[in-house]
């Protein structure tokens, strides 16, 4: 089975390219942030000709999440991250797709620092951190996947003195992430792929993306009781050089 996720910054202004990303690589499961659609505009009869049924929550200009599958029928489990019920983002959503529990996310970017975007970032990551511990400890197979808008450590970050002062990279950020991991989720990408090189973000300015000069801030945490079907992770660089393509590339993984 395989799983990825796919910030495509604009659902409908990117859709030849996740229309020819699907056809090509074939997940099973899909998670989309960053839709920036509303709930009526997302093209569901052209995802669906694709071959996957989805899910979504659409927010005019900004923010959104989509699941797609391409055998089992989603069922929405929940809506929105516990809370805050004045929080009305398009930021999260939690599905069940056969025995997974499977939670898409879209953290706030937190930009500018100091700031109200940066204080709500922070609020959201304790919403997420609290959440996911009743999840974990539910011994079900959860999934947290998606555009978590952090770096959680130096080789995960092209120039890291560049980000010393940005919402993605402070250690306030950083130590949130690590305290959600800390509860027993294990970063996919991380486990398999220790020591290389992985970016799934590249800047549109200054040739970021022929440089190589990127970020990880997509990630896959897995249940202990996912954990031992892991078998491959990886990313989808290429597609990042697409023409009209999104500044993230979609990341994956595989589960036996």
């Amino acid at each position: 089975m395989k799983i990825a996720t796919y910030n495509v910054n604009g659902v409908n202004g990117r859709l030849p390219v996740l229309l020819k990303w699907l056809k090509e690589e074939k997940p099973d499961v899909v998670c989309l942030q960053e839709l920036k659609a509303p709930q009526d505009k997302f093209p569901e009869a052209e995802i669906l000709e694709a071959g996957y049924k989805s899910v979504w929550l659409g927010q005019k200009s900004w923010n959104g999440v989509a699941v797609l599958s391409k055998n089992t029928e989603p069922v929405v489990s929940r809506k929105k991250l516990p809370g805050d019920d004045t929080d009305e983002a398009s930021r999260y959503l939690e599905v069940k797709i056969d025995d997974l529990i499977i939670c898409c996310i879209y953290l706030p970017n937190g930009n500018p620092v100091p700031g109200p975007k940066f204080d709500y970032k922070m609020q959201w990551f304790e919403r997420l951190q609290a959440h996911a511990e009743m999840l974990i400890t539910s011994g079900k197979k959860v999934l947290l996947i998606g555009d978590f808008n952090v770096m959680p450590t130096e080789k995960d970050v092209y120039k890291p003195e560049k980000f010393a002062k940005d919402a993605l990279f402070l250690p306030e950020v950083r130590d949130a992430f690590h305290d959600l991991t800390g509860q027993g989720w294990t970063d996919a990408l991380r486990h398999l792929h220790p020591d290389e090189t992985i970016y799934t973000f590249w800047d549109y300015f200054r040739n970021a993306y022929q440089r190589n000069a990127g970020l990880r801030i997509d990630h896959f945490l897995l249940s202990p009781e996912v954990l031992p079907q892991l078998k491959k992770a990886g990313v989808d660089n290429e597609v990042r050089g697409w023409e009209k393509s999104s500044d993230h590339a979609p990341v994956w993984i595989e589960l036996e």
